[in-house]
């Protein structure tokens, strides 16, 4: 067997990556619309699949990342808002008879009380909300914890896909839609940076400007999964052995910004927030407690961290 033989897949692997691919573009493109960084995603996708067996390896293990972003991007096959009718009066509601601040919603009590240091805390909390948990699952990885690993990646997949099937069960518009909208659901509404303006104008980055303009669904308020993403890293951080506190206080620290940020920017209701949390723990707990109770599954997450630790239990 020649040296570039040994680093090639096997015909099945590349029939099978090859597959998955085409599957994802054509999907993408009839149902969607094809953007220029599905094209990027998919030629680094490949590159590293082919490259070398450590990169096909980590390529195999980030697929739970790969599934959350395509699925997220496969909602616009089918809006939320043309599946179920829109909450948004009954949400508004039910915040302010439960944790209502002298009439106001807490989102438009803090909307009255808002302050440089807070604006510009909550523009970091933010940004933190996607990339700190990969971060954290590609240190487990990269630090041989790949058992733990799949399991935190796998949680996190489960999370998004909890979350996903509740927006279909109850389409619900933010608040700060309320504050710009009124009670009446327009479908097409365009996304708003709301209470994380004052971030980018802060900074001059416009970087909450762009990613909500991009928003083409803003009835996707409850549950909050910005809420739930850390959440569910600080409970492998928590659950595996050796992490260190540094990891464990950042993401609890982090954790709670974004949950405080959420409501201080008119983005989430405590209730969505809650909605998160239910959703993360939700998810850990069907995952570890039920579906790993099952040994067909058992025995799929076994093969699964042998192939990304190269044949070895880490």
């Amino acid at each position: 067997m020649t040296a570039i033989s040994r680093r090639l897949p096997s015909v099945a692997e590349s029939a099978a990556c090859v597959a998955a691919l085409c599957l994802w573009l054509t999907v993408t493109a009839l149902g969607v619309g094809f953007r220029p960084e599905h094209t990027v995603m998919a030629v680094v996708i490949a590159a590293l699949f082919f490259a070398a067996p450590a990169t096909r390896r980590l390529t195999v293990a980030l697929i739970p990342f790969f599934l959350f972003g395509i699925s997220y991007d496969w909602m616009n096959l089918l809006p939320n808002y043309e599946v179920n009718p829109v909450d948004v009066r009954g949400l508004y509601e039910t915040e302010r008879a439960l944790f209502g601040i002298g009439g106001l919603t807490p989102n438009e009590w803090w909307a009255l009380h808002t302050f440089k240091a807070a604006d510009f805390m909550a523009g970091v909390f933010y940004l933190c909300w996607v990339p700190l948990p990969v971060i954290f699952g590609l240190w487990l990885y990269f630090s041989g914890r790949r058992n733990l690993y799949l399991h935190f990646a796998m949680v996190f997949l489960l999370t998004n896909l909890v979350g996903f099937t509740f927006y279909y069960i109850h389409p619900a518009a933010p608040p700060w839609y309320v504050a710009l909208h009124g009670f009446e659901a327009v479908p097409g509404t365009p996304g708003s940076a709301a209470g994380l303006e004052a971030f980018d104008a802060m900074t001059g980055l416009g970087i909450f400007d762009a990613l909500y303009a991009r928003n083409s669904n803003v009835f996707a308020a409850m549950p909050s999964l910005h809420s739930a993403y850390t959440l569910t890293a600080l409970l492998y951080a928590l659950r595996g052995r050796g992490i260190s506190l540094a990891w464990r206080l950042t993401l609890a620290v982090v954790t709670l910004g974004i949950w405080w940020t959420a409501v201080y920017t008119s983005h989430h209701y405590i209730l969505d927030v809650a909605g998160g949390i239910a959703c993360s723990i939700a998810a850990y707990l069907i995952f570890e407690y039920a579906l790993m109770k099952w040994p067909a599954f058992d025995r799929f997450t076994i093969r699964y961290t042998n192939y990304i630790s190269n044949g070895q239990q880490h």
